[in-house]
């Protein structure tokens, strides 16, 4: 018996001592990535629900079809809270949902949030729009098809992690607020993406102090214009301008 533990306590050093230990925040998100995958979920059911739903803590969908029924999009047409088929609160977790097209807007997260392998079919105006103060937003697995514009919506402040995901026929996979009543410096960090047929991967307001911090080695890229775009964001209203494309430099690093 002392024999056995013995060697299951050597074979658990020797596995953690051979284990990465990430020196980055970037580190941190590529060294436990997993493939990702642009297979998308046949649902079993589609609930359309007649207003936003909210959720705190923790969601499993089964992978359920949920929207806002017929004629709920309105294209590129500014919506609200009340036009989204979740709203997450502070810490809550959505995962294995499949948002379809019938949707004006798709997730608002309120506060640090939480997507795992959650599913747009055919975006409309924005897929996700992250709206917490501060802290950590994580999107990983999943993906999202058709956005003319954008995917990630970054209005609030913090850090968003886009990992293991999926998006094709898209305008930008991630976008920080360019317009915005109340800006802020923000963050993204991206990796382990494939993205089909795109113009952007991540804008950033240069003159804010954003950083998009991309793993370009883990991206799976076919027909994609720009990698990272650096713009000056305007206070409130204007648009911005855009200053770089598909440039390394302090604000975009790839």
């Amino acid at each position: 018996m002392f024999y056995t533990s013995l060697t299951t306590f050597i074979t658990l050093a020797a596995f953690v001592s051979a284990t990465p230990t990430p020196t980055s925040s970037e580190n941190f998100v590529t060294a436990f990535a997993r493939a990702p995958s642009c297979t998308f979920p046949t649902p079993p059911k589609t609930s359309s629900l007649t207003s936003a739903r909210t959720i705190t803590g923790t969601f499993d969908g089964g992978n359920i079809r949920f929207d806002r029924g017929k004629g709920a999009c309105g294209g590129q047409k500014e919506g609200g809270e009340k036009e989204t088929v979740f709203l997450l609160s502070e810490g809550a977790v959505l995962k294995n949902v499949i948002i379809g097209a019938n949707q004006a807007e798709g997730v608002h997260c309120l506060g640090s949030c939480t997507l795992e392998n959650v599913w747009f079919e055919d975006v409309c105006e924005d897929a996700v729009t992250i709206k917490q103060k501060s802290g950590i937003s994580t999107i990983r697995g999943g993906g999202a098809k058709n956005a003319s514009d954008k995917v990630i919506q970054h209005n609030g402040g913090g850090t968003v992690v886009i990992k293991d995901y999926c998006v094709q026929n898209f305008g930008k996979l991630y976008r920080s607020c360019g317009n915005c009543s109340s800006q802020q410096k923000r963050s993204v960090i991206i990796s382990n993406v494939i993205a089909t047929n795109g113009k952007l991967i991540a804008g950033v307001n240069s003159n804010f102090g954003d950083v998009a911090t991309i793993t370009k080695s883990s991206l799976q890229l076919s027909s994609v214009s720009s990698m990272c775009d650096t713009f000056k964001a305007t206070v409130g209203s204007g648009e911005p301008t855009k200053l770089t494309s598909n440039k390394a430099n302090s604000s975009c690093k790839f």
